[in-house]
């Protein structure tokens, strides 16, 4: 019995007899309204509910009276093995062992949709995260970001979201022409500008802009600068992109800042001059002194934004707003912005935007800041001289082991990461903890079949050891795990529950054979622990990925 066949078999018993003490008490009650609870003391049983005393009052009754008769009720129920009565009226449910153990063919029929869910089902969503400057290599201060983030949109989708992941590239600006000069300079073998950008992957992106443009030198000076700035950035953007796969990170969409401020061909209006209409039009925008502003601080903003400045020029304030709509233009009703550590004043600017938009800034957007990550001994890059960059930590340290030591952590959290105990080999180090218990799965069912044992026969009675009733109840937690991950935002709960789970299968390992011992013949048992170990191997997996780490099979 899994816990939403209990939850309906809990609000079944309960619906009638609330009815009965108070008639119109049982309108409108969910199974929502009975969580369920597993007890943190397994002696008292599988799992806790404390719906007569939430539902007491409302129906006039006794809190452990009215308790009694829940139990009495759930106590006919096909599954449940016993019930007892706790304290003021806590109800402890334990299962009988068939339909406790019921749950490991269930896992291993669904396989990898095991744990997914329909919580976020309806959400439309945004999930913005990274949106590194395209001036420059993925460094550590993307890397958290990009795991979380990439981590959150998996939970979100596993959860039934419609989402998208979007990398805004901030390529329009000032900084682009820095950009295209410093890689002008390094082509034409001139110093540096004053205002250019240092490190030796300029040097780099000079010789492949010359390699495509042999010809570039003798350009005119104009056109040099364009094509240096814009072949250059297309490159540096492609190795941005292919720094991400290589990390596992996926993005749907990458978001240009130029079409924010691109005029239609027939001189139409831009996205940001259609922005400041669109404002204009929500009552929250005004004039003073030649400049055009925001009346954020309706919306809890600490001052109140210009828009346009006197002289006619935009500001960032104008992309930001022209890019939000844009989201809701494309369907997103949610928006999601992932932010660092330096970027806690744009949370009440980008929800006082929302809310001059017309949306509320309680519900459509979400502002996450992330807090910085350090690394142990980790050296500047060779190739940019004044960064940690994100390629050579992931062949420093891994990218499973990166990935998963960055998701295991909330967000808000500063992190300084120890490589040496992340490239060992041991239970120190939590990822190989985790891999090493799905690894042991697969050699458990390699050794099987070549014992005779295999998945022939599911007798669940039989799954009696205290190891496997542990096992099983933290199995049938990872659905509720997933939802609430992706609920709150915080993929490190998958990476917590994957730990205990490893924990507890290596504990049932210890306790419990699936091959026999010497010449003793294979049974039910053998056959049905099979059906346990490939389950727990299927949900450390399927936890795994969500993470964006491998689950390998060898080790």
């Amino acid at each position: 019995m899994n816990p939403e066949a209990l939850s309906a078999a809990l609000l079944a018993v309960v619906a009638p007899l609330a009815e009965a003490r108070r008639p119109g008490a049982a309108e409108g009650l969910t199974v929502a309204d009975l969580p369920l609870e597993r007890p943190k003391n397994r002696d008292h049983g599988d799992w806790a509910s404390n719906a007569a005393l939430k539902l007491a009052k409302a129906v006039g009754a006794n809190p452990r009276e009215f308790a009694a008769d829940i139990a009495a009720g759930l106590a006919q129920v096909d599954g449940i093995a016993d019930v007892e009565i706790a304290g003021p009226g806590f109800i402890n449910i334990r299962l009988d062992a068939a339909a406790a153990g019921a749950l490991a063919k269930t896992i291993v029929d669904a396989g990898a949709a095991f744990g997914t869910n329909e919580s976020q089902r309806g959400n439309t969503i945004n999930l913005e995260f990274v949106s590194a400057n395209p001036t420059g290599p993925m460094h550590i201060g993307h890397t958290r970001w990009a795991a979380l983030g990439d981590s959150m949109a998996r939970l979100l989708l596993a959860s039934g979201a419609t989402l998208v992941r979007e990398f805004y590239v901030n390529d329009a600006g000032a900084q682009m022409d820095r950009f295209g000069r410093s890689v002008l300079a390094a082509a034409k073998g001139e110093p540096t500008p004053e205002d250019g950008y240092p490190g030796s992957y300029i040097d780099d992106l000079a010789q492949r802009v010359l390699s495509a443009v042999p010809e570039l030198p003798t350009l005119p000076e104009d056109e040099q600068l364009r094509i240096a700035r814009d072949r250059a950035y297309e490159l540096q953007l492609g190795d941005l992109q292919s720094s991400l796969e290589k990390f596992n990170v996926h993005f749907d969409v990458f978001f240009s800042e130029r079409t924010l401020h691109a005029k239609g061909s027939d001189g139409e209006p831009s996205l940001v001059d259609e922005a400041v209409d669109r404002l204009r039009e929500q009552g929250h925008v005004f004039d003073d002194e030649g400049a055009v502003w925001v009346r954020t601080t309706d919306f809890g903003d600490d001052k109140d934004r210009v828009i346009r400045r006197s002289n006619g020029e935009y500001t960032y304030f104008a992309a930001d707003a022209a890019y939000y709509l844009n989201k809701g233009d494309r369907g997103f009703a949610h928006k999601i912005y992932l932010l660092g550590a330096d970027h806690h004043g744009y949370v009440h600017r980008l929800k006082a935007l929302a809310g001059a938009a017309g949306d509320d800034p309680e519900k459509d957007i979400e502002v996450l800041i992330g807090q910085l990550v350090s690394v142990n001994g980790a050296r500047l890059s060779k190739r940019a001289g004044n960064i940690i960059e994100l390629d050579d930590l992931r062949d420093w340290i891994g990218t499973d082991a990166l990935r998963y030591s960055l998701a295991r952590y909330p967000a808000d959290s500063p992190l300084t990461l120890d490589p040496e105990i992340l490239r060992k080999r041991t239970n120190d180090n939590p990822v190989f903890y985790v891999q090493y218990a799905h690894a042991r799965t697969h050699n458990v069912a390699r050794n099987a079949h070549g014992s005779g044992v295999d998945r022939s026969e599911f007798a669940p009675e039989l799954l009696t050891h205290e190891t496997e009733s542990a096992l099983l109840g933290a199995l049938q937690e990872f659905p509720r795990i997933v939802a609430f991950a992706a609920e709150v935002r915080e993929p490190h709960r998958v990476a917590r529950y994957l730990e205990e789970l490893a924990g507890l299968y290596h504990r049932w390992y210890d306790n419990c054979r699936v091959i026999p011992l010497g010449d003793e013949p294979v049974e039910p048992v053998h056959r049905t622990r099979l059906w346990l170990n490939d389950a727990t191997g299927q949900v450390l997996r399927n936890g795994l990925d969500l993470l964006g780490v491998t689950a390998p099979e060898r080790m």
